[in-house]
């Protein structure tokens, strides 16, 4: 929660900076340590899907009414660009942490191109791209920090924010 009046913020609600420090030292003293996340997700019935992760309450996920969902809840592909957004913003708020930058607005904008013809693959299955070709990141970020400081802080987070690195390159993936 930001330390904010009626519209007026004087800075977004910080993280602790010794929990930052401690997690930063794990990484440098261990830097090959794999963790292991894990979702379970459970079809409800049409296209909306109750997603488990940990023991936090289920993450609905559904499709809109032109994709034959009911709208309940954003769809995979916008779940995606929302964990990107969320990682990319975290990546910023540890850094500025570090930096001892004051952050008093932090918002990240996103928006992704994708061909859905294939239906998942019961329509158009010609040779094409399936998921996202083109993302767009617009971050909104006010702080202390002059415009160098704060585009070399975004292209960090960019840099080493897990689900873009995802996204970005190969990744070893299974079903069975």
């Amino acid at each position: 929660m930001a330390n904010c009046a009626i519209n007026s913020c004087t800075r977004l609600d910080p993280i602790d900076k010794a929990g930052l420090e401690a997690l930063i030292k794990a990484g440098k003293e261990n830097p090959d340590v794999i963790k292991t996340l894990k979702c379970r997700t459970v079809a409800e019935g049409k296209f909306r899907h109750a997603n488990y992760i940990r023991n936090l309450p289920a993450y609905i996920v559904d499709e809109p009414p032109t994709l034959l969902g009911d709208d309940t809840a954003p769809n995979p592909s916008e779940a995606v660009l929302a964990a990107l957004g969320s990682c990319i913003a975290v990546g910023i708020h540890a850094n500025a942490i570090a930096q001892n930058i004051v952050i008093t607005k932090l918002e990240v904008e996103l928006e992704g191109d994708l061909n859905i013809t294939a239906v998942w693959g019961t329509g158009d299955l010609s040779d094409k791209p399936l998921g996202f070709t083109d993302v767009r990141v617009n971050v909104i970020l006010e702080s202390n920090a002059d415009e160098e400081r704060k585009n070399a802080l975004i292209a960090h987070a960019l840099k080493y924010s897990p689900v873009a690195n995802t996204l970005l390159r190969q990744v070893n993936l299974e079903a069975k």
